[in-house]
């Protein structure tokens, strides 16, 4: 039993705008889609994730899912919610992009299987990059106006904003290649619907209508919700910038505790739409959740499914014994068996002294680590006092005051971890 596509987004939240005549025509036959990626960076973040996932649930329902590249208009640049132009990529960039973001499509959507509803991407520069300028104003163009053009809201506030500069020809053309796009998919796809976003609406429905006056046929819209933080910051989005799905650049251990992190009213928001659960599974995990909710069984339980489908199970094994270290019962082994970046990651604004290698190689007294080479403690005395106290660890394990450090203690070849109590750390670097 195929479920229903409208039905899921709607229980989900997922849904903003719907084009009368779009949930008879799925419901009626298998249905081809496109939304389309932003080729400006060889990952997605988080922010593509809410798309991704509408992609997800089509073809799941049974339809076939087309992920657009668009490395035409990513040469352009869309102005919608945006104040500037952006940079123009060359077309080299533009491929390893592509070649990077279908390999993290294919943890969401299946482009191998035999069925019709296997998922394709597709790349509108290929179709765009022999278009002739004058071809393109003579077979496009004129059946738009300009009147028409002006109306769209990405275009108005672009045109009427204080903050912005104004709109170049350049991305005032963008709807039209984007609507382009859609005719030419309808033509050699047989695509009837597109989506995306709430901001994309003004884009999508130039499409329809491109298609409508230029093929004398019917095509269709849908946009789902910008998702928003319940305090009304932008979602996705972090002091240190986008999260992203490469673990190149947001680390499995950061990508798993943004998800952790979250708040519980955006936690019931994001477990419907960043994962495939059902609504009984969900409605259950928030009635545990809400027994005991200092345990946050809904952030962990969103956090796995997430970081498991981005990065695989092993690397969530990972993220979730580098979350132990700080807030469980974990062991100097655990802290060992952490890959650099997540040892940095865990220990993130951590104070840190450098000391020479040679004098780890030779051994260095505890006390002198402490105070000395640490400047952790202030005084010998302080520090025999706390070690007589038992609250020293190295590297998570507690010592004594006859205890030395060596080379045995490095963790990643150049880090030892000293501790006092359960939350003051630091960190000795060998260099």
């Amino acid at each position: 039993m195929k479920k229903n596509f409208v039905e899921e987004l709607r229980w989900r939240g997922m849904l903003h705008d719907i084009m009368p005549g779009t949930e008879e025509m799925l419901e009626k036959e298998m249905v081809s889609a496109y939304v389309g990626i932003d080729p400006t960076a060889d990952s997605l973040h988080i922010g593509h994730l809410v798309s991704v996932m509408m992609l997800k649930h089509f073809q799941r329902a049974g339809h076939r899912p087309l992920a657009l590249i668009g490395g035409a208009t990513g040469m352009i640049g869309d102005p919608s919610g945006k104040s500037k132009e952006r940079n123009l990529l060359t077309e080299e960039d533009l491929r390893h992009n592509q070649a990077a973001i279908q390999k993290q499509l294919e943890r969401f959507l299946d482009f191998t299987s035999d069925e019709p509803n296997a998922a394709k991407m597709v790349n509108n520069y290929d179709w765009m990059k022999d278009f002739s300028f004058l071809d393109f104003i003579r077979d496009i163009g004129k059946h738009l106006t300009v009147n028409y053009m002006m109306a769209k809201d990405s275009v108005k506030k672009r045109l009427t904003s204080e903050d912005a500069e104004g709109m170049s020809f350049t991305e005032f053309t963008y709807q039209l290649v984007q609507g382009y796009d859609f005719l030419h998919l309808y033509r050699e796809m047989n695509c009837k619907l597109q989506m995306g976003g709430s901001d994309q609406w003004g884009n999508i429905t130039t499409g329809t209508e491109l298609i409508r006056r230029k093929a004398q046929g019917t095509a269709f819209a849908l946009t789902c919700p910008l998702i928003t933080k319940a305090d009304g910051t932008k979602f996705g989005k972090t002091e240190g910038g986008n999260i992203w799905l490469d673990a190149k650049r947001t680390s499995p251990y950061k990508f798993y505790q943004f998800w952790l992190n979250a708040s519980d009213d955006d936690v019931k928001n994001y477990i419907r739409i960043f994962t495939v659960k059902s609504k009984e599974e969900i409605e259950a995990i928030e009635a545990e959740h809400n027994e005991a909710p200092h345990l946050r069984t809904l952030q962990k339980a969103l956090a796995e499914d997430i970081t498991a489908r981005v990065h695989g199970q092993e690397l969530l094994k990972n993220a979730i014994a580098a979350s132990n270290i700080l807030f469980g019962n974990s062991t100097s082994g655990d802290l060992k068996n952490l890959s650099e970046d997540d040892f940095l990651s865990v220990f993130e604004g951590v104070p840190q002294a450098s000391v020479a290698i040679s004098k780890i190689q030779n051994g260095i007294n505890i006390v002198d680590a402490l105070v000395t080479e640490g400047t952790f403690l202030k005084s010998n005395g302080e520090a025999r006092r706390a070690l007589k106290e038992n609250s020293i660890s190295v590297n998570k394990e507690k010592v004594a005051e006859e205890r030395s450090l060596n080379s045995d203690d490095l963790i990643n070849g150049k880090y030892i971890l000293l501790q006092r109590g359960k939350k003051n750390y630091f960190i000795l670097k060998a260099e």
